[in-house]
């Protein structure tokens, strides 16, 4: 199997986990580490375009487990996350992953932080090497093993 199809079908596959578990996953601690995952993914090359910015918020929306809260809400998080890591990456890393580490109370929403940085990360069929690291730090934040996911 193509490398691609590999990716696409692990990000289906997490998608799938999140959407059984949808009405499990409400709490504001949840909303929040994933907007910071969001976020780390998407900054993960230490930039980030006006045009990538706008493809991660429509994957946010769009996305069957995130519409268990408001839009806006989400958009607001996700920019400040976003602007943090954009002025500067390493504190502001620092700080993302900080928010992710408040999930760890709940274990199932721990995982699904993770498969929801999965399923951005290889939303463009390309989860890079520095997607998959910075992931790979937000399982050790969370205290799971980055194998769990295949990472």
């Amino acid at each position: 199997m193509a490398l691609w199809d590999r990716i696409k079908e692990s990000a289906s596959s997490m998608q799938t986990q999140l959407n059984a578990k949808k009405n499990d996953l409400k709490s504001g601690a949840f909303r929040d580490a994933s907007m910071a995952m969001c976020a780390l993914v998407a900054a993960a090359d230490g930039q980030i375009d006006p045009a990538e910015r706008r493809r991660v918020s429509q994957l946010i929306t769009s996305n069957e487990v995130l519409q268990n809260f408001a839009p806006d809400d989400l958009q607001r998080r996700f920019d400040g996350y976003l602007d943090q890591l954009i002025a500067d990456f390493e504190l502001g890393k620092v700080s993302v992953l900080q928010e992710i580490g408040k999930a760890k109370k709940k274990p199932a929403e721990a995982r699904a932080v993770i498969q929801i940085g999965i399923v951005i990360g290889g939303a463009d069929g390309d989860f890079d090497a520095g997607e998959r690291a910075l992931v790979k730090q937000a399982c050790h934040t969370l205290g799971l093993p980055p194998a769990e996911f295949d990472l």
